[in-house]
C-alpha cells in the first residue's frame, strides 16, 4: 500500500478538533495553550524521558498510559515546564484533568497532560482554567486549528512543526479498503538529546488499533527517529511522546502482527523520522542541519551510537559552523561514542546531494579538494557517512551546528 504525504497535522485523521489560545501564562505576545480532542474515546500509547527528575505533566501521563484509560483530550502548555514543581505541580495536573473532564463530561483520567517552558516555576491555575474555557468553543478539526496549535506549544523554536500521511487498510466490513490518516506536530528547539526522546510530540491516527500493538507500535519508532537527535546534549524533565487512536476511520481492527500493522508501522515510522528532522534542523540558533549515516556496523545498537556520537560532538558541530573540514573531529567522535572498532578498517565522507569528499579511510586523513569541501560545508545541511566495514547494520541521526546564537539564547532563557 502506498503511504502518501497529506495536508495539514494533528487535525488531519477524523474525528480529531484542536485549538489554541494565549492564556498569558509566561509569555505575553503570542498564544500559549493547546488542546487535542476525540469525542470517540482514544486508545494511547506513549514514551517518556529517562531522566530521572520528571515533569508532573510526565508523571500524570505515564500513570493514564500505563493503566490504559481511553483519553479524550490533550491539554498543552508552553512557557512554564511544571518540572521541580513537587506536590503542587502534581496537584495542578489532577486539577487540569477535573476541569477539563467537568466542561467536556468526561473522566479526569481520560484528559493528558503536557507543557514545556522554564523549570522551578508554578503555573497559575486560574490561568489554565480560563484557557481551558477559552479554547472548548474554538475547537475545530480544520486543518488550520491543527496548525494553530503547533505554533502555541513553540517555546523557542522559529517555526512549527507537523506532518500528516494517509494510506488504505481493509475496511472493517465488506471487501473494500478506507482511508486511514496520521497527523503529528512536535516542538522542540534546546535541551535536546534523547534517552527516549525529546521534545513534546503528539501523533493522533483514526486507525482502529489494539492498544498493546499501539504501544508495541510507538515503542518500535521511537529508537530510530526521535532517538537518534541531539541538539546540546541536554536531556528534558518534559519529554513526551504520545500516539492517540480513535478508530474512526472504519478499517479492519488492527490484533496481529499483520500487514495492516506493518504499513501502520511504516506510516508511523515516516511521520517521527520527518519530526525529527524538522526539530534537528530548528536547534537552537541553528544555521546547518548535520546527518551522519553510518553503514556496516557489527550491531543495529552500535550503529546508533556511532551515528548519536558524531551528531552530538560539540567540536564536530562547531567546525560545521565554522565551515572548517576539520575530519579529525569526526573520527573523534566515533572513537569515543562506545562501540569497539578498527580505525584502520573505516571510511569517512562529507557530502551533500550534489558532491562529496573522502575524509578518511585505510587508516589515514586523506588529501581532498578544499574548495569543494568549503561548497558542502556552505550549504543548509552536511552529511557525514561512515563505512564501518563490520557487518551489515546500519543508523541515521540528525542534529545541528554550535552557534554563538545558542549561548545568547540559553544565557537568558529564564529572564
Amino acid at each position: 500500500m502506498e503511504i502518501r504525504k497529506t495536508a495539514g497535522g494533528v487535525t488531519a485523521a477524523k474525528g480529531f478538533c484542536a485549538a489554541s489560545c494565549a492564556a498569558g501564562i509566561k509569555y505575553k505576545d503570542r498564544t500559549d495553550m493547546a488542546m487535542l480532542y476525540s469525542s470517540q474515546p482514544c486508545s494511547a500509547a506513549g514514551t517518556f524521558t529517562s531522566n530521572v527528575v520528571k515533569a508532573a505533566p510526565v508523571k500524570w501521563d505515564m500513570r493514564i498510559v500505563s493503566e490504559k484509560h481511553p483519553v479524550h483530550a490533550v491539554v498543552i502548555n508552553s512557557g512554564i515546564a511544571n518540572a521541580g514543581t513537587g506536590e503542587s505541580g502534581m496537584l495542578l495536573c489532577e486539577k487540569t484533568a477535573k476541569e477539563v473532564g467537568k466542561q467536556f463530561d468526561i473522566s479526569p483520567f481520560g484528559v493528558l497532560i503536557g507543557s514545556t517552558g522554564v523549570i522551578g516555576p508554578d503555573i497559575p491555575l486560574d490561568k489554565i482554567s480560563a484557557g481551558i474555557s477559552a479554547m472548548k468553543p474554538r475547537l475545530s478539526d480544520s486543518l488550520e486549528a491543527g496548525t494553530e496549535a503547533s505554533r502555541a506549544i513553540m517555546t523557542t523554536d522559529t517555526v512549527n512543526k507537523e506532518f500528516a500521511c494517509e494510506f488504505e487498510l481493509p475496511a472493517e466490513t465488506g471487501d473494500g479498503y478506507v482511508t486511514v490518516r496520521l497527523g503529528g506536530m512536535s516542538k522542540g528547539s534546546g535541551m535536546i538529546h534523547p534517552n527516549m526522546c525529546t521534545m513534546l510530540a503528539y501523533i493522533t491516527t483514526d486507525a482502529a488499533i489494539d492498544q498493546s500493538l499501539l504501544q508495541k507500535a510507538a515503542s518500535t519508532v521511537i529508537p530510530d527517529t526521535f532517538n537518534m537527535i541531539s541538539v546540546d546534549g541536554d536531556t528534558s524533565t518534559n519529554d513526551t511522546f504520545l500516539l492517540l487512536a480513535n478508530g474512526l476511520a472504519g478499517n479492519r481492527k488492527i490484533t496481529e502482527e499483520n500487514d495492516s500493522y506493518r504499513i501502520f508501522c511504516e506510516a508511523l515510522f515516516g511521520i517521527c523520522r520527518d519530526l525529527s528532522i524538522k526539530m534537528a534542523s530548528d536547534g537552537e540558533g541553528a544555521t546547518k542541519l548535520i546527518e551522519t549515516r553510518v553503514y556496516n556496523a557489527d550491531t543495529k545498537e552500535n550503529a546508533r551510537k556511532l551515528a548519536r556520537g558524531v551528531v552530538s560532538s560539540s567540536l564536530v558541530k562547531a567546525m560545521v559552523f565554522g565551515k572548517d573540514a576539520n575530519c579529525g573531529r569526526v573520527l573523534c567522535a566515533l572513537g569515543y561514542s562506545g562501540p569497539n572498532f578498527n580505525p584502520d578498517g573505516i571510511e569517512i565522507r562529507m557530502s551533500d546531494t550534489k558532491e562529496a569528499v573522502i575524509f578518511f579511510c585505510n587508516g589515514r586523513a586523506q588529501e581532498f579538494d578544499e574548495e569543494k569541501a568549503l561548497r558542502i560545508l556552505d550549504g543548509n545541511s552536511v552529511i557525514f557517512e561512515v563505512d564501518m566495514k563490520m557487518g551489515s547494520e546500519c543508523a541515521v541521526a540528525w542534529g545541528c551546528d554550535l552557534t554563538y546564537d545558542y549561548v545568547r539564547i540559553n544565557g537568558d532563557y529564564r529572564t
